[in-house]
Order: C-alpha cells, then sequence, then structure tokens
C-alpha cells in the first residue's frame, strides 16, 4: 500500500487540496480499452477513486511527500525480512517449547505492557513530536514542500517552541508534575477538528499517552519470578466462585492452555466484536483528518470493519464447536460454569428460540403492516414519524444524555464526543463531515430487524456449541466428529445436525444480518447526514427520504435497492464500469452458489455415471474417474460462492453509488 502510494499515487496533489481533489493510488494502462477506468480525480490526475482510507492516515501521521511513503515501503520491506527470518529461526532452528506459550502471565505482561503499552507510548511520541506539528502547519496552509522534514523537530527545539510554547519548558513540568503545562499539544477538546472534520490530532495524542499509562500498569500486574501479583489459576480456581456457580472457574485454566481452539474461539469473539465496534466510531468519531468528508471511504470503512467483524464471530462460533468434539473432557468438567452452561443447555436454546421468533414476527409484523396499510392508500393507519409513531425514545435519551453530560463532567471540552449527539453540523469546505443524527420510528422498526437477525445467528451458532457433543437425537454426536452428513441411514432427521452444519448456517444469517446493518447506515447516511451545506440549510444526498420510506419492504426495494442501483447498472462506458461488470458478475458468482446449495447429490453421480459410460463406450475413459461432491463439500463451495457473491455486488452497488453522488 504504501508503494502504491509512493510510485502510482497522487497523496501530495491530494495533500494541497483533500476537499476537491481525491485520492486514487492505481493507474491502469491502456490494453484493449481499460483506461477508461482511470477517472478524472482532479487536480490533473486521471486515476482509479480509492476508498481505504490511507491518505487520510498518512496524512495524521505526518506524512508530507511521496519520497516519505517510499521510504516508509522500503523500512516496513527489511523489517518484513527481518521478522520472515525470525519465524523461520523460530520455527526450524529454535523452535520454542510448548510450556512457553504455556506461561500466561508472562506473556500478558509482555503484551500488555508490550505490545499495548510501549506501542501506544511509541505512537504517542510520534504523535507529539512529527504528527501535532506537520499537521498544525498543514492546517494552517503551509504547503507541504515547506513544511521541516520530520527529523527537524525533533533535533530543532526552536521550531516545536514556535508551535507549542511549552516545549521551552523541557521535562521540568513533568518530574514536577505540572502536567497542565502541556495542555497546548495533549488537549481535551471533545469533538472534532472544524478545518479537518477529524478527531482533533491532540487530543488523540493525549489519549494514546493515557492509555499508555494504563497499559504499562497492567503489564506489572501478574506474577512471574518475583511471586508477587497476580496468579491467572488462582483467580480462576479460588476467586470466581458466587452462590450460584457451583465450581466456578475450575478447570478453565487447563482449557485455555491446552486447547487452542479454545483459545481461539474466545479471541475471535472479542476481535470480531471489536472490529463492529471500530466500525461505528469510524463514522461517528472519525480519527483521521478530512476522512469524514469522503463519503466513499466512509461507506468503505463501516461495511469492511462490520464484514470482517461478523466473519470472526462465526469463526468463533466454529472454533468452540471444535473445542467441545475434540478437546472438552467431561471429567475434568464437573459442575464449573462450562458444564452447568451445558446442563442447561436446552433452557438457554428454548429462550433464545422464544426470542427469536418473538422479535422475528414482531418487527416483520410491523412492516407487514405499514405495507399492507401503503397498499390499500391509509397512510394514518401506518407506523410512521407522520402518522402512528414508535419513537425509539431510549435512544434518543441516550443521545441526549451523551449530548449534555460533558457539559458537567468535562466542563472544558469544547463539545461532546461525538457529533452524533447533538449540536451543530461540523462542515469542512461546504460538505458535511458530521451532524446530529436524528433516529425516528423508521430507525425503530429497523432497530428491530437487526435485533431479530442478530438474535437468530446467536441462536445458530450458540446451538451448534452446546450440542456439539450430543442431543437427544444423537446421544454420541462426539463420536462422529465436527463435521458429518448424517447419521447412517434409517436414522431419520439426522442429516445436516453436524457442528459444522450449524457454522454453515450461521455464516448465511452473520450475511443476512451484515447487509441489512450496512444498508441502513448507507441510506441513512446519505438521507440525513451526508449532504452539502447552503444557505437555507443542509441539503442532503437522498434529501431526507429515509423517516417515509425505510418503514415499508417495498419504500426499501423501491427507494433504496432500485433507485440507488441506477448508478452502477448504468456505469458502462464511464470510469465507474468496472464495478457494472463487477455487479453482474458477483450476481452469476451469487447465482452459482444456488446450484450447490439447491442440488441433490444423487443426481449429479447419476448423471457422472452416465456420462462416464459414454466415455467407455469411446474407450476415453480416464483412469481417475470424478465423482459427485460430497454433502458438506457441496455445501463448503455453496457458501463459499453465496457469501463471495453477495459481498462482491454489494462493493460494487455502494461504491459505484457513492463515487457517483458523493
Amino acid at each position: 500500500m504504501y508503494f502504491h502510494g509512493a510510485r502510482f499515487s497522487n497523496y501530495e496533489a491530494w495533500l494541497s487540496d483533500p476537499v476537491h481533489i481525491k485520492p486514487s493510488a492505481q493507474v491502469v494502462w491502456p490494453v484493449v480499452g481499460q483506461e477508461i477506468l482511470n477517472g478524472d480525480v482532479g487536480g490533473g490526475f486521471q486515476g482509479i477513486q480509492i476508498t481505504s482510507g490511507f491518505f487520510q492516515l498518512w496524512r495524521a501521521s505526518g506524512i508530507t511527500s511521496e519520497l516519505q511513503l517510499y521510504t516508509t515501503a522500503i523500512g516496513g520491506l527489511v523489517m518484513a525480512a527481518a521478522m520472515f527470518f525470525a519465524g523461520w529461526f523460530h520455527y526450524h532452528k529454535a523452535a520454542p517449547k510448548l510450556e512457553w506459550f504455556q506461561n500466561v502471565e508472562s506473556m500478558l505482561n509482555h503484551h500488555l505492557a508490550g505490545l499495548l503499552g510501549l506501542g501506544s507510548l511509541s505512537w504517542a511520541g510520534h504523535q507529539i513530536h512529527v504528527s501535532l506539528p506537520v499537521n498544525k502547519l498543514l492546517d494552517a496552509g503551509v504547503d507541504p514542500k515547506e513544511i521541516p522534514l520530520p527529523h527537524e523537530f525533533l533535533l530543532n527545539r526552536q521550531i516545536m517552541q514556535d508551535l507549542y510554547p511549552s516545549f521551552a519548558k523541557g521535562l521540568a513540568p513533568f518530574f514536577t508534575l505540572q502536567w497542565g503545562e502541556y495542555s497546548d499539544f495533549l488537549t481535551f477538546n471533545g469533538g472534532l477538528n472544524p478545518v479537518t472534520g477529524g478527531l482533533w490530532l491532540s487530543d488523540t495524542a493525549h489519549h494514546h499517552l493515557a492509555i499508555a499509562v494504563l497499559f504499562l500498569v497492567a503489564g506489572h500486574m501478574y506474577r512471574t519470578n518475583w511471586g508477587i501479583g497476580h496468579s491467572i489459576q488462582e483467580i480462576l480456581h479460588l476467586a470466581h466462585k458466587g452462590p450460584f456457580t457451583g465450581e466456578g472457574h475450575v478447570g478453565l485454566y487447563e482449557i485455555l492452555t491446552t486447547s487452542w481452539h479454545a483459545q481461539l474461539a474466545i479471541n475471535l469473539a472479542l476481535f470480531g466484536s471489536l472490529s463492529i465496534i471500530v466500525a461505528h466510531h469510524m463514522y461517528s468519531m472519525p480519527p483521521y483528518p478530512y476522512l469524514a468528508t469522503d463519503y466513499g471511504t466512509q461507506l468503505s470503512l463501516f461495511t469492511h470493519h462490520n464484514w470482517i467483524g461478523g466473519f470472526c464471530i462465526v469463526g468463533a462460533g466454529a472454533h468452540a464447536a471444535i473445542f467441545m468434539v475434540r478437546d472438552y473432557d467431561p471429567t475434568n468438567n464437573y459442575n464449573n460454569l462450562l458444564d452447568r452452561v451445558i446442563r442447561h443447555r436446552d433452557a438457554i436454546i428454548s429462550h433464545l428460540n422464544w426470542v427469536c421468533i418473538f422479535l422475528g414476527f414482531h418487527s416483520f409484523g410491523l412492516y407487514i403492516h405499514n405495507d399492507t396499510m401503503s397498499a390499500l392508500g391509509r397512510p394514518q393507519d401506518m407506523f410512521s414519524d407522520t402518522a402512528i409513531q414508535l419513537q425509539p425514545v431510549f435512544a434518543q435519551w441516550i443521545q441526549k444524555t451523551h449530548f449534555l453530560a460533558p457539559q458537567l463532567t468535562a466542563p472544558t471540552a469544547l463539545s461532546a464526543t461525538s457529533a452524533t449527539w447533538g449540536g451543530d453540523v461540523v462542515a469542512v469546505g461546504g460538505k458535511v463531515a458530521m451532524m446530529p443524527i436524528s433516529l425516528g420510528t423508521s430507525d425503530f422498526l429497523l432497530h428491530h430487524i437487526h435485533a431479530f437477525t442478530i438474535h437468530v445467528t446467536v441462536l445458530i451458532l450458540l446451538k451448534g456449541v452446546l450440542f456439539a457433543r450430543s442431543s437427544r437425537l444423537i446421544p454420541d454426536k462426539a463420536n462422529l466428529g465436527f463435521r458429518f452428513p448424517c447419521d447412517g441411514p434409517g436414522r431419520g432427521g439426522t442429516c445436516q445436525v453436524s457442528a459444522w452444519d450449524h457454522v454453515f448456517l450461521g455464516l448465511f444469517w452473520m450475511y443476512n444480518s451484515l447487509s441489512i446493518a450496512i444498508f441502513h447506515f448507507s441510506w441513512k447516511m446519505q438521507s440525513d447526514v451526508w449532504g452539502t451545506v447552503t444557505a437555507n440549510g443542509v441539503s442532503h444526498i437522498t434529501g431526507g427520504n429515509f423517516a417515509q420510506s425505510a418503514n415499508t419492504i417495498n419504500g426499501w426495494l423501491r427507494d433504496f435497492l432500485w433507485a440507488q442501483s441506477s448508478q452502477v447498472i448504468q456505469s458502462y462506458g464511464s470510469a465507474l464500469s468496472a464495478y457494472g461488470l463487477m455487479f453482474l458478475g458477483a450476481h452469476f458468482v451469487w447465482a452459482f452458489s444456488l446450484m450447490f446449495l439447491f442440488s441433490g447429490r444423487g443426481y449429479w453421480q447419476e448423471l457422472i455415471e452416465s456420462i462416464i459410460w459414454a466415455h467407455s463406450k469411446l474407450k476415453v475413459a480416464p483412469s481417475i474417474q470424478p465423482r459427485a461432491l460430497s454433502i458438506t463439500q457441496g455445501r463448503a463451495v455453496g457458501v463459499a460462492h453465496y457469501l463471495l457473491g453477495g459481498i462482491a455486488t454489494t462493493w460494487s452497488f455502494f461504491l459505484a453509488r457513492i463515487i457517483a453522488v458523493g
């Protein structure tokens, strides 16, 4: 990426005018007319518009030229080679013993203090000494070519004193605990920088410094060589016992130090959840300069981080189930929390099932009601902001609280944490970066659709884990393994019940959940947030039609899918034509998946047999003869193409639309 930025991009031009020039880091060669893809991104540059957010990240880190990107890329290559060698050395020459990985206290100390603590501290140092001065000069309109090189800020204290007067005092305020002296570069402003539409970089430097302190302390909490600090085994075995939890966490330490699958399941669940949290913060608190006004990048980052999170969470379900089948030992887990969860799994799953039925019927029922009333010409009987209101009062209360609270809790802050809570529109160059997001009846309906799809995904994955070893139907499931097609002939209802099959179904529901989430985001932002500031207020891309249309299924089909797909469908002959081809091709990939998902294996095997017979007749039969895919293989190929086709379709639909109108 850095090399592309250095070699093929318009980074320096974008840096000079990030509001009007669009980022591009790829120029298509003129082979059979493909150069049509090189659109005019402004500043006299023709190339493919990128939506990864790298330009904004580079500006935030203080990179002012393509030469700096080039040297960073070479530095990264050298480091990668060193790591490659280290990997070879520690695998083939001096591989660590298993015990090394099981020393959890040492691992926690090193990861917390080293990776997170020193990592945050070094990033804070870079932000303070390089990013802040560079960005302050850029924000003031200084030509990037006139800005001193990074090492000059480190070596010449005078430059820093001119920008941040507290640098003249050196480290004296630090050692005398007069830390407030540093408030010119370690700020607590809140909200967004009105020049760039991103978080105040002095706020983020302050944040990373504080995080570093926390993690450096946390990295000294666990007992290693000196007999002081926490022992994870003691915490789990002795401390975590409540009145209703039996043996508590006894046995879990052994599980987590001997089962990679158990470790992976927990880490994937946490990492996936974190990715989805990141998705929601990238637009509500855009961390980099000029990120918020680049609508294509905002939409891409939200979509990307959601999908990454979804796959990780399904992976967590998969590896938890593999753990249950392959690594779980019932004799070591008597009456501990895991055993107790498994023993009352029927109550858990039936409650979840009830919740899914309740949410499904009610959320869908509200939509069906609205579509019916709309079709009958009775708008006054619909659930909408202009008829029967179902306002999301709790969400509105949370918004209002978060908007008002800082006035009491952080009186010196300039604004609340996010412009989404309330307050004024933040606009950059006449383009909305972020503004208060008002929630209404349509959001209320959609929120319950989200609740429904997420709970169904959880139901499928959790049922797969809790019934991975046994069920009433197949008590010896653990002997059949993680994936099996059926429990033999003559055992009705035992097909597609393996833990693997639950992961298979979970993937479809994960895709379902996230499609609705990213569609909600895309339309809501275009309707109620993104747009241009005019004398009469804000002119939004779709003119606020979300509240009126997103409360019926027909509205979603007509005013979102159909109306907004016109850009991708009509992209042929333009720089966006690749998205049109991708849209078409991805539909084919998706449809191809259905051939595997709906097919009976016997049909294909019969077909293959007759084709082999014909080859034998003609004496051209190969020595290795084909077989139909197994049931599990067929479903795996099916779900892979379903997800690939669906994701690529959505990707092309979103980008063609937002690049054309955003």
